[in-house]
């Protein structure tokens, strides 16, 4: 299977993911093996709802909209094209996979099939059902992947490289476990977000999206802002405010609750709109449900400040302030080079 062969599959499985990117369902007869799979995947996306509460409809359909826009031929040739990847001598590559977001491994496990190698999955237990069939359905398309996917929840075993996925206190587990092996080795990170005072309506109801998207479970999710003195709150909350209706989700609510319950106690100083708390913290890491904030005095010594703390921060979200930003409202919509930790996966791939 060569390269050309192994961007034809993954293409046509995001035509297949397509037909799930909208709120009705719409199947597309001219999709391969549809008729297998179609149904089939729809009761995956249920029984993915029915398991892990924060895997809404709308939080998977907005996965898989987005995978289905990445998944074209011309996107995924543009990407791999400055790649030498001719002349792979596939190993077995290990992906440990979070459980955060839908499908929130996707993207390891597609340079690992793409790049020519072979992938073992250990997939996280809150997110066990959509990648699997996904998988068959590439199988179906492309038989060769046959026997170059497999799925265990049992130790790992034969394989050459890892690429793992989890908490700061997994990753210590995770660096001790696979030292004798290539790995990627992925720690807690979170997204940040930089204002100035300036930004309009439409910038910050852009940085709702990045904030709320998927309950702020995703390292792509702001989960601070870096103000300025004095900077009023009004126009924020004023911006996000269209985000009220997340507050009837349960899990969030009670989460919302328990967290504000919390800060009363402890007598901490924050500001809410009744979905949304802020509290001043230098923490990168906040709660669900809250968004925490600290004041800056001069912009320079914040880019200072946030290349120090390049490790613990995934995406800085700004307007005109650093060559690395990104525009509010698109933390949640990565292209395929967009890495994880700024690591190139593919680079890794062709080194071991």
């Amino acid at each position: 299977m060569d390269l050309q062969q192994r961007i034809s599959a993954f293409s046509k499985l995001g035509d297949f993911l397509s037909q799930f990117s909208n709120n009705n369902f719409k199947k597309n007869d001219d999709i391969p093996f549809n008729d297998l799979f179609f149904d089939g995947f729809k009761h995956q996306i249920q029984l993915a709802e029915e398991h892990n509460g924060w895997f809404t409809k709308a939080n998977i359909q907005f996965a898989l909209r987005g995978w289905s826009d990445l998944l074209t031929e011309e996107n995924l040739s543009n990407w791999l094209n400055h790649y030498k990847l001719d002349d792979i001598h596939p190993k077995t590559v290990a992906v440990v996979m979070a459980g955060n977001i839908p499908l929130v491994g996707f993207h390891d496990f597609l340079c690992v099939l793409i790049s020519g190698h072979n992938v073992l999955v250990k997939p996280s237990s809150n997110d066990k059902q959509l990648l699997p069939f996904l998988a068959k359905y590439l199988e179906h398309v492309q038989p060769t992947f046959k026997g170059k996917i497999t799925f265990t929840n049992d130790k790992l075993e034969n394989f050459d490289a890892v690429i793992a996925t989890g908490s700061d206190n997994t990753a210590r587990y995770f660096e001790y476990y696979f030292k004798d092996k290539p790995a990627i080795i992925r720690k807690n990170r979170n997204s940040v977000a930089v204002l100035t005072g300036n930004e309009s309506e439409a910038d910050l109801k852009a940085l709702s999206q990045d904030i709320f998207t998927y309950y702020g479970l995703g390292c792509r999710s702001v989960s601070k802002l870096f103000v300025p003195k004095g900077y009023d709150f009004d126009n924020f909350f004023k911006g996000i405010y269209h985000w009220h209706p997340i507050i009837n989700q349960a899990k969030y609510a009670n989460n919302y609750d328990y967290n504000k319950a919390v800060y009363l106690m402890s007598e901490f100083e924050m500001l809410e709109n009744g979905f949304l708390m802020i509290k001043e913290d230098r923490s990168y890491a906040s709660p669900i449900a809250t968004v925490f904030y600290e004041y800056y005095d001069d912009l320079d010594a914040l880019k200072t400040k946030l290349a120090s703390d390049k490790e613990k921060i995934q995406c800085v979200v700004a307007k005109n302030f650093l060559n690395s930003e990104i525009e509010f409202g698109n933390t949640q919509q990565p292209e395929l080079h967009d890495y994880a930790d700024d690591i190139d996966i593919i680079d890794f791939l062709l080194t071991i």
